[in-house]
């Protein structure tokens, strides 16, 4: 099979060199940039090839320009998210994870309830939940926002059987997250999995999210099971994937 080569423009090819550098850890926060000059002769390009270059990972907010100084790497690295830390039901008398984990890192989490409805779900969950279609299930549709920026949309599905008469499907916010609700109703959630991809972004996502132009999303798709591995939840996460990662820890035994 014959090799294939990198048919994208050069300005994205450097880029992604860059890119590549910054997430290393290679061109350390706060790092100069090489000027223009230097970057034309590093590549063999033109200035106009650079200033695309540095447009790209400007509209990513790998770098920032400083008038009458220079291009700097951003400040403050790629947030790495710990989904273990969202997962147990809050205490009583504490806020829903997303906002008590943004306190601890010096920032401000708010939830925005985009919508609440029973509907018909995508196969995918159906199939997780052990739904048969056209049965229906119900959805709480969220944006999760850092310091009033959109970070992530989440679709939360739930089987009408544990969700009907609840607040579930109340269209307001739930204290705690649903984490602590389901406990309390008797399905105290016990494990989860995640299945994670990444894609292009759907126009609504992009718009959402604010996301640059041809930038991938991080897909995690979750299942969360209560005792006798019974599906009690399912939650479809999409966030930019030039800004986030997540973090998994575990023991080796």
């Amino acid at each position: 099979m014959a090799k294939k080569s990198d048919g994208r423009p050069r300005h994205q090819q450097i880029a992604a060199e860059l890119r590549s550098l910054i997430m290393a850890g290679d061109l350390a926060p706060g790092t100069r940039l090489p000027t223009t000059q230097q970057l034309m002769a590093q590549y063999s390009v033109t200035s106009q090839t650079v200033q695309r270059t540095l447009n790209v990972l400007k509209d990513e907010n790998f770098i920032v320009g400083r008038a009458g100084i220079g291009v700097y790497v951003r400040d403050v690295p790629s947030l790495a998210i710990t989904p273990a830390s969202y997962m147990p039901p809050a205490p009583q008398a504490q806020a829903y994870p997303w906002m008590t984990e943004a306190t601890k890192r010096s920032q401000r989490g708010t939830i925005r309830l985009l919508e609440v409805s029973e509907v018909a779900p995508p196969a995918a969950v159906a199939e997780a939940l052990g739904v048969a279609r056209p049965e229906t299930v119900s959805l709480r549709h969220q944006m999760l926002l850092l310091d009033d920026q959109p970070t992530e949309l989440a679709w939360v599905y739930h089987p009408l059987t544990i969700a009907q008469g609840t607040s579930l499907m109340d269209r307001r916010r739930i204290p705690g997250g649903s984490p602590r609700l389901l406990a309390e109703l008797g399905y105290p959630p016990r494990q989860w999995v995640d299945r994670l991809s990444t894609r292009l972004p759907t126009t609504e996502e992009l718009e959402a999210l604010e996301l640059p132009d041809d930038v991938p999303v991080l897909r995690t798709f979750r299942v969360v099971y209560t005792d006798e591995m019974r599906p009690i939840e399912v939650q479809v996460l999409i966030k930019g994937g030039h800004l986030y990662e997540l973090m998994y820890e575990q023991d080796i035994v």
